[in-house]
Order: structure tokens, then sequence, then C-alpha cells
């Protein structure tokens, strides 16, 4: 499907860059441009893979004339670049807008210029009755996509997304969080062991981008059902694959945290297709005609139930450690933990630790 295609992906050097390349760095596609703005990321990209498929961008979403001087002679687009970490938006609400919303904005408008055949751009789960900057910004992008995809043939540049859940090991997630404290005799430290995430690895939220390129239609939202566990089981299945006797510290939640989080909506389900292991949101397609839409409401949302991570099929401490040990973060964080028992006992390495002051290289 990408044989002899160029696919530009924005925030390529980011955990989603790396994957989809590498998911199609050796099928018969012809080029792959990384667009992001740190070139130090791209420069080890660069050495780490040596193809020369591999084109690299340096440039910003928030400038256009730095997108456009990427776009031209690309075919597809996975748009993955924003700002993605909670506190972090929280407290800079309006960069958030700038990267998830002009960006996400620029994007499209230079696409469409460059008669790009298909975008399919990332959002979150937390774009699902956003609470926190972060999610509102991310739930503004759906809605500027799904608005620039009525704006354009879908023959010309079909323009659609995908929602998906925490990303299992993703740069700025929990788990490599744990891991390191589990390394480093420190507690875990957990916000709320009662609160409950999606769990869904990188190959997986690739499939997913790739389903919706196959199967979504213009202003479609594509969602994977995943699992989900309690951060409280989370933190003990690490515990228990790494043999470790580290407490778990209750911290308590951080800006702009949630319970739970939603992948579709109630308004949403409503009107989702069932396809099996994934839900497709169509775009809604009505005009600025209001008038015709007031005489009718929609009785089926009084019966319709949002699709979140309390309600979601709930792994327990040992289904987590099965879905943690298809990952390859967790296969060589193991793999290097166990050498290191090996030679260092861990009350040495401990020792080591509190008479330096520091973590033991």
């Amino acid at each position: 499907m990408f044989k002899d295609k160029t696919l530009m992906i924005t925030g390529g050097t980011g955990s989603f860059g790396h994957a989809v390349m590498e998911r199609f760095l050796d099928s018969d596609i012809q080029e792959i441009r990384i667009f992001s703005r740190d070139e130090k990321k791209q420069d080890d990209m660069r050495k780490r893979y040596k193809n020369d498929k591999l084109k690299f961008y340096i440039g910003d979403v928030r400038d256009l004339a730095s997108v456009k001087n990427a776009m031209h002679g690309v075919h597809f687009v996975f748009h993955a670049a924003a700002l993605k970490q909670v506190p972090s938006c929280e407290f800079f609400p309006l960069e958030a807008v700038k990267t998830n919303i002009i960006g996400t904005e620029n994007v499209l408008t230079a696409a469409i210029e460059y008669r790009v055949e298909k975008v399919i751009c990332l959002s979150t789960d937390k774009a699902a009755y956003p609470i926190n900057a972060m999610g509102i910004s991310k739930a503004m992008m759906e809605k500027v996509f799904v608005a620039k995809s009525k704006t354009v043939s879908p023959e010309r540049t079909l323009i659609c997304g995908t929602r998906y859940g925490n990303v299992m090991a993703s740069r700025g997630s929990v788990i490599p969080l744990f891991v390191e404290q589990i390394k480093n005799g420190q507690p875990l430290t957990v916000t709320d062991p009662d609160m409950t995430r999606f769990l869904m690895s990188l190959e997986e939220a690739v499939e997913l981008v790739v389903f919706a390129f196959l199967h979504a239609k213009a202003g479609d939202i594509m969602v994977q059902k995943s699992p989900a566990s309690t951060v409280g089981d989370l933190a003990q299945a690490l515990k228990e694959l790494f043999d470790a006797d580290n407490e778990i510290q209750v911290i308590g939640t951080r800006h702009g945290e949630k319970l739970y989080e939603t992948l579709l909506t109630r308004e949403e389900h409503v009107v989702a297709d069932d396809l099996e292991g994934f839900f497709r949101v169509p775009a809604d397609q009505r005009d600025l005609n209001y008038d015709k839409y007031f005489a009718k409401g929609n009785q089926m949302l009084m019966m319709a139930e949002e699709y979140n991570s309390h309600n979601t099929e709930r792994l327990n401490v040992e289904q987590v450690k099965e879905k943690l040990l298809t990952l390859h973060y967790i296969q060589e964080e193991l793999k290097g933990w166990r050498n290191d028992e090996n030679t260092h006992n861990r009350s040495e390495r401990v020792h080591w630790k509190e008479l330096s002051g520091g973590v033991k290289k």
C-alpha cells in the first residue's frame, strides 16, 4: 500500500515516529520523511538507522513555511507532533494551543495545497470529555481536522484521525518512571492506586493508524478497543517482574488528571460503527442551517454509555505482567537488571548509592 510512496511523520523523532518508521522501513516504501524541531534527536536517528530511505527535515508545525518546505512530493502524512504532557500544558496552555491546534491547521493547510493523498491526525483519550489543557487542545485539534476534512474532496486529500489511550513505555509515560525507581531503590510514586488507564503498546498504536489508513472515511475518528488496569496494579506488576521490594508511595493526583480516561463519549457511541476491535466515529455532517435540527432530538443518547478505562476489560496483575513482557523495552530492562543481579546484589547497589549520593553506572 506504500509502494513507491513518500510518507511524512510530523514529530517523527518521538516514540510513535520511531515505531512507524521501523514498521515501514523494510517495506517497499520509497521515502520516509522525519519532520521535527530537535536536531539532536534527528542526528541520533540518522546515525542509528543509516538508511537512505530516511530523510530528515528540521522544522516546527507552528511555522507554516517550514511545514510547506517538507511537504512537497509527499503522498501520506502521519501527524504525531504534539505537546503531550498534562502538567506542562496546564502551566503553559498557550503553548499547547500553538502546537496542538494551530500546528494541526498548518499541517492540513500544507497537505491540501500540495495535494497529499491522506492525512492521519493522532489524538488521545484525554480529548474526550477533557478537563485539562492538553486534552482541551487535542479536542480542538479533532474539531480542526474534522472541519478541515469537509473543505476538500476526499479523492484529493482524505483527512481523518485516530484516538488512543496511554502508549506503554513511551517517552514521559509512567512505566519508564517506575522502572527507574525500582532500579534506584526508590519508592514507586503512584498518584492514585485506583486510577485506571488504557494499556496499548506502540505496535498497537501503529496498527491503529494503519487501520485508519485503510478503512477511514473523511472526518472519521478511529478508536481501538483496549484493555485497562489500575495504576496500583501496574506498579505491583512491575515490582513482581523485577522481583523488587520497593514500597509504593501514594502521592496524590497531579494537575489536570482524571480518575479514568474516556476513548468514546456517550454522544459518539450513539453514532459509532462497531468494527470488532475498533470503533469508527463518523464526522457530523450537519450544516449551519440549525432550524431543521430543533424540532427533533436524539432519544438514543439516553441509552448510550461512554467507553472508558473503568468499564472496558480490566486486566489483573498477572495479565498486566503478560502484557508488559511483550514490550521490547521491558525485555531489555529485565535482561540488564538480571545481569546486574549476577554481579552485585541489590543491597550492595543501594548501599553504594547511599554512600555516593548517586546512581551506579
